[in-house]
């Protein structure tokens, strides 16, 4: 059954960002552990350019692969903030679910960071049971893939104070929130 799950666990491919050699290397081992494959990056241009989004005419055109992003806040150039940004903006990339992670516990960093889309927000050092929490997200994008739904319709559903818009305009949001409840 442990290979049949590493087997599994295998086709996520994170792409993990960050500045620092060291908080780079620690996230690229903590996942490879779990069984991702990891691509790491030590800037938010150059995920960019991984990511297909440095030149307008490429806008994330073609299958990158990436099944999830891990971005550190702090970075010289372009912030994590900033990617986020930028890749949730994009027509191709913005359902790849994105994890921004700092040393400064700031609320109001964390909430903007949240707000605009981001999945989760990991305080550093990351550890273990940070990296445990990134497969939920995985999984619901498997499952959400397929049959077309938005992640973000979904959230909304999940937040009370968004569940009247989605009563009013998505009878899958109804369906999903009436099984929560049951």
């Amino acid at each position: 059954m442990a290979q049949v799950q590493a087997t599994m666990d295998t086709q996520f491919h994170v792409l993990a960002v960050d500045d620092s050699i060291i908080d780079r290397k620690l996230i690229e081992r903590l996942l490879k552990t779990s069984s991702y494959q990891v691509t790491a990056v030590d800037s938010g241009s150059k995920a960019l350019e991984y990511l297909g989004l440095l030149s307008e005419e490429n806008e994330g055109r073609g299958e990158v692969g990436v099944n999830l992003i891990i971005t550190d806040y702090s970075m010289p150039e372009m912030t994590g903030y900033d990617l986020l940004r930028k890749i949730k903006g994009s027509t191709y990339l913005k359902d790849i679910p994105v994890i921004i992670m700092s040393s400064e516990n700031v609320p109001s960093r964390i909430n903007r960071c949240l707000e605009e889309g981001a999945e989760e927000f990991f305080l550093k050092p990351v550890q273990q049971s940070d990296v445990n929490r990134i497969k939920p997200h995985l999984m619901r994008e498997k499952v959400l893939s397929p049959n077309s739904l938005k992640r973000k319709s979904m959230v909304e559903c999940i937040s009370p104070e968004k569940t009247r818009k989605c009563n009013n305009n998505n009878n899958l949001c109804d369906i999903f929130l009436h099984n929560l409840c049951e």
